[in-house]
């Protein structure tokens, strides 16, 4: 089982930029299925950056042109930039990979991210 940490969030005035980490316990050969998703309180969690088929990368409409997903293999690190930070953006963001998401669902703690208007 792949495990992992994220950490990088923050308090930031809106358009502020803050860079996510997320590291894990184990090789990430198969990064092609890791993900950025946030849950705001009291809603549902989305998935907000993704890599697709051929390592390129996707986003939610709300943060496309904004974020962006990458990741450092030798690290075992993925990361998410996030720039143009908006308030509506204020949420827990958490890394995943496909099984983990989607058929274990097994998250870790998250990282709060905080954006003031």
């Amino acid at each position: 089982q792949v495990q992992y940490v994220e950490s990088g969030g923050g308090l930031v005035q809106a358009g502020g930029s803050l860079r996510l980490s997320c590291a894990a316990s184990g090789s990430i050969f198969g990064a092609s299925a890791m993900a950025w998703y946030r849950q705001a309180a009291e809603k549902q969690r989305e998935l907000v950056a993704w890599f697709t088929s051929g390592d390129s990368t996707d986003y939610a409409d709300s943060v496309k042109g904004r974020f962006t997903i990458s990741r450092d293999n030798a690290k075992n690190t993925v990361y998410l930039q996030m720039n143009s930070l908006k308030p509506e953006d204020t949420a827990v963001y958490y890394c995943n990979d496909e099984l983990g998401a989607y058929e274990y669902n097994y998250w870790g703690q998250g990282t709060q991210v905080t954006v003031s208007s």
